[in-house]
């Protein structure tokens, strides 16, 4: 069998797998900063979505029961009968891992989550 030289020949030089590698490498330095930004921007406005359906819950929860400015509400049990479940019949947490809590009825903002301003973005409700 007769082989031809440029079949011997054939595939890519260390040079241009280096120049490959070397552009993919770029590209992951500029995108990965990119998408945890993204990320942490993504969950601080879920969370504070989520203080603000609380939030509504609370106001409702206070007018029905007869709540005064001063008054405690407790934090789930009051306000789950007011604000949309997720599948676990449990009120949504916070995507950052934050927890949320109630302070007292007329405070602004009434509901807080333990990351706040700890964090960029932040967690708070303005």
């Amino acid at each position: 069998m007769k082989t031809s030289k440029a079949s011997l020949l054939a595939g890519f030089t260390l040079v241009e797998i280096m120049i490959v590698v070397t552009i993919i490498g770029i590209l992951a330095a500029i995108g990965i900063p990119s998408f945890v930004k993204a990320r942490s921007r993504s969950q601080a406005t879920a969370c504070i979505n989520n203080l603000r359906q609380i939030e509504a819950a609370v106001q409702q929860f206070a007018i029905e029961k007869g709540k005064r400015v001063g008054d405690v509400v407790n934090y789930p049990d009051d306000i789950t009968a007011y604000i949309k479940l997720n599948s676990e019949n449990s009120i949504p947490p916070c995507p950052a891992g934050g927890d949320y809590s109630l302070a007292l009825v007329g405070n602004i903002p009434q509901a807080l989550c333990s990351l706040g301003a700890t964090v960029d973005p932040p967690h708070v409700l303005q």
